[in-house]
């Protein structure tokens, strides 16, 4: 409890810097490169029509899904996947990343997780906008399941953000574990329900695979912009993942409290 509240009056306390922070971030992102913010957008746009080829050419799935372009169900499922591969990988390797701030600066360790995820999130709101717009010209306009969107992106960061402040400790201490991580995250993309619909398996494994947090939120934002179902009409999935929302923040204050004295003189 106490590492809860300090690092609570740490983002109270340093509230606009992580915001300038988190700014800064996806400047320094783009800053590098000729076309600048437009590979934003030109790089997940890349990988959506590579997958997508891949699919509908090679694994033949050009039909549609609940009244819905295969198209259109899968960019649903993978735009907000870019956010949470970004957060696995680079949210793990944030405080490698911004070690000046920990060795050279007085600076509150806590927030450098929350201004990463801050930053990679503005880029998957900006992609989320065009998936809708995208629903708009193939003629699904939004409804009231859209509102969800949201919510789900409030879990999304929350869930993301309690893992690069678990994450990002470990990693700064030991560079294996991150590169631990980085070889599972092509195994989570082709589990987690993104390229093929996870609700239609049965049993214990479709029960182990809903479990799966990355396969709720994907299944919830298709749910928003399907039009299917509410959040509160599966309450056991939705349980389900509360519950591990409030472990991995519980895993969070734990790596960092227990760390947090390390990093310094390990970076």
């Amino acid at each position: 409890m106490n590492t809860f509240l300090e690092i609570f009056k740490e983002h109270k306390q340093y509230k606009s810097q992580i915001f300038v922070m988190a700014k800064n971030d996806l400047v320094k992102t783009y800053s590098a490169s000729a076309l600048g913010w437009a590979w934003a957008v030109i790089r997940p746009v890349v990988t959506i029509l590579i997958y997508w080829f891949a699919m509908a050419v090679g694994f033949k799935k050009t039909g549609e899904v609940s009244g819905y372009p295969y198209f259109l169900w899968l960019i649903s499922g993978l735009v907000p996947w870019f956010y949470m591969s970004d957060m696995l990988t680079q949210g793990t390797d944030c405080m490698r990343k911004y070690r000046y701030l920990i060795t050279k600066i007085r600076y509150p360790v806590s927030t450098i997780p929350t201004f990463v995820s801050l930053s990679k999130l503005t880029v998957s709101v900006i992609l989320l906008t065009v998936v809708a717009i995208l629903y708009a010209a193939f003629g699904f306009l939004p409804t009231l399941y859209f509102l969800q969107v949201f919510l789900y992106v409030f879990l999304m960061f929350t869930f993301f953000t309690c893992w690069a402040l678990f994450a990002a400790p470990i990693s700064a201490i030991s560079q294996d574990f991150s590169n631990l991580v980085r070889s599972f995250v092509f195994a989570v993309l082709w589990l987690s329900g993104i390229f093929w619909d996870a609700t239609e398996v049965g049993g214990t494994l479709g029960y182990l695979l809903k479990a799966n947090p990355v396969t709720y939120l994907v299944t919830g934002f298709r749910n928003s912009f399907m039009s299917q179902y509410w959040f509160y009409e599966h309450p056991r999935q939705f349980a389900v993942f509360i519950v591990e929302l409030l472990f991995m923040a519980i895993c969070g204050l734990w790596s960092y409290k227990r760390l947090r004295k390390e990093i310094p003189d390990v970076l």
